[in-house]
Order: structure tokens, then C-alpha cells, then sequence
């Protein structure tokens, strides 16, 4: 049975927090800050795949959700990025967003972001 119609639900990856962190060492005068930024989530995607003909694998799994971004660490370091979630569907699928936005794919590997990832916190060694 073709499925011509589908409504699936997406979700970003939001950022990592960043880190609040003090450099103590006992010959080091005026340590300061070194807390690290977060990493950003990732974002995700939507590619059209003409390998695809229908959109019956959306009728078995509904909820799509990217990686998040990982938190700051202490001595600058910065958190990882979240990776972006790929999602294939076949070619002629037009996603509409609740905003209203609408994103025709008909062209094989023609790619839309439907759910931009959050921007990751600031350490505190960038803040001062």
C-alpha cells in the first residue's frame, strides 16, 4: 500500500552549557577563568533520495530528534558539536513547517534544514 501522506515530528539538537571553570595552581598567580563555550546542536535535514518511491517507512517511526551539543569543559576546552540528523525522503515530497515555510523536494540530493540546532552557552574565560 502506497502512502502518499505523512506528518512527522522533528526536533533540534539544542546546545551544550557552557563551563565555569578557575585555573588554580600553587605557582601561578592570577589563574582566572578558563571555562570552555558549549558545543551547537545539530541540525535536521531533509534530502530527497530517488531510491525512495513512497513515504511508508514515516507510518512505522514518526519522531526524529538530532544530537545535542556537549557541554564545556574546564582549560578552554570547548564542548563538541551535535551531529545533524539526515532524514530521506523521495522526490515530490513538499514539507510544509508550522511557521508556514514550504520546501518542494523533487531534484535527487536537493537538501532543506527543517530544525536549526541551538547555539552552544558561553564559558566564562569568554565572558570576562
Amino acid at each position: 500500500m502506497l502512502s502518499d501522506k505523512a506528518r512527522i515530528f522533528v526536533q533540534a539538537g539544542r546546545g551544550g552549557d557552557g563551563c565555569m571553570s578557575f585555573r588554580r595552581e600553587a605557582h601561578v598567580p592570577r589563574g582566572g577563568p578558563d571555562g570552555g563555550d558549549g558545543g551547537h546542536g545539530g541540525d535536521v535535514i531533509l534530502v530527497c533520495d530517488d531510491s525512495l518511491r513512497d513515504l511508508q517507512s514515516f507510518k512505522r517511526r514518526a519522531h526524529y530528534k538530532a544530537d545535542r551539543g556537549r557541554h564545556g569543559e574546564g582549560s578552554q576546552r570547548h564542548g563538541a558539536d551535535g551531529g545533524d540528523l539526515i532524514v530521506r525522503v523521495p522526490p515530490g515530497t513538499v514539507a510544509t513547517l508550522e511557521d508556514g515555510t514550504v520546501h518542494d523536494l523533487v531534484v535527487p540530493g536537493q537538501r532543506a534544514v527543517v530544525a536549526s540546532g541551538g547555539s552552544g552557552g558561553r564559558g566564562n574565560k569568554r565572558c570576562s
